[in-house]
């Protein structure tokens, strides 16, 4: 039986490497490496969740077509209960084309695909009140369902005693808090990324953006900082800073904030507290930017925090 239910995107990742520029029209350059990888907030987290060693489901939707195929036969590998992924008969998997560059940076080139036709009517309840903690993952990218269906599934599972979590994507319509603002309140904890959570406060400092949903009625805020580690304040005044691991080889950062979420819940799911939630966190984030791919660093638990141990020595 799953523990976690991780609800959004599922996308189908082409990731090439080194692209430092795009080639001109008609012209043809050559890189070291195209693969293509299981992506999506859910999907990632699902399967990083798995690999760590937490049993998860995954619920989002995918179209009938080949990168369907691939993204569920990937999950589904990995050991993640994808029953609650309807299949569109009118719109393709979601894909992206993710250049990285020498420097390990990352740009996107996106297809919404079937995650903008998932709406509340795609969702198996079942799955969701038969886990522990549900993971919102990549909204902002799901606009059928984004904004008040989010907020009155946040409440209804709020309500049934699961623990809630979200974080978000970028969003290009630039609605940003509009949409977010009505799943405050039924939010236990809120993940997002540093530069979302500035489009999305207009603040610039952790504290000061972690204020902002406080305020609008988030228990716990959780700001990912990428290299430089999290910041984590609650409304009962806990808050600190959680630095990165350093000297780590960062091949790829692509789904980086996604395998630090899946740190994270973990740490929830076993009860450890906030500081050290976010030092696993940090660390299976460490890990993911050592490999090609959003999920290929990923280890067991007892790895990773003996990975942690060693750092702290």
């Amino acid at each position: 039986m799953h523990e976690i239910t991780c609800l959004g995107i599922i996308v189908a990742d082409v990731i090439a490497k080194a692209v430092d520029k795009l080639p001109k029209e008609g012209e043809l350059d050559i890189v070291e490496q195209i693969e293509m990888h299981l992506g999506g907030c859910a999907a990632n987290c699902s399967v990083d969740l798995e690999l760590i060693g937490v049993k998860t489901a995954v619920i989002g939707k995918v179209g009938e077509d080949g990168l369907g195929s691939f993204v569920i036969g990937n999950m589904k590998y990995n050991g993640v209960n994808v029953n609650g992924i309807s299949i569109s008969k009118t719109s393709k998997t979601s894909a992206s084309i993710v250049l990285v560059n020498s420097k390990s940076e990352r740009s996107f080139i996106h297809q919404l695909g079937a995650n903008a036709d998932f709406t509340m009517e795609d969702i198996d309840l079942s799955i969701i009140l038969n886990s522990k903690i549900l993971f919102v993952a990549g909204a902002l990218l799901m606009p059928k369902f984004d904004g008040d269906s989010t907020a009155n599934l946040l409440k209804m599972v709020s309500e049934s005693g699961i623990i809630t979590v979200m974080d978000t994507a970028w969003d290009s319509t630039g609605k940003w808090m509009k949409l977010i603002e009505p799943c405050l309140p039924f939010l236990d904890y809120f993940i997002p990324s540093f530069e979302e959570a500035e489009m999305l406060t207009d603040k610039h400092e952790p504290e000061e953006i972690a204020n902002v949903f406080l305020k609008g009625g988030v228990k716990t805020v959780v700001i990912k900082l990428g290299s430089m580690g999290c910041f984590i304040k609650n409304r009962n005044g806990e808050k600190f800073f959680i630095d990165a691991f350093k000297g780590i080889d960062v091949v790829d950062t692509t789904g980086a904030g996604d395998a630090f979420a899946a740190g994270f819940i973990t740490g929830l799911l076993k009860g450890w507290d906030l500081r050290f939630c976010g030092q696993f966190a940090n660390a299976v984030g460490a890990h993911c930017v050592m490999k090609v791919g959003a999920t290929s660093g990923i280890k067991k638990m007892d790895e990773i925090i003996n990975f942690i141990n060693y750092h702290n020595k």
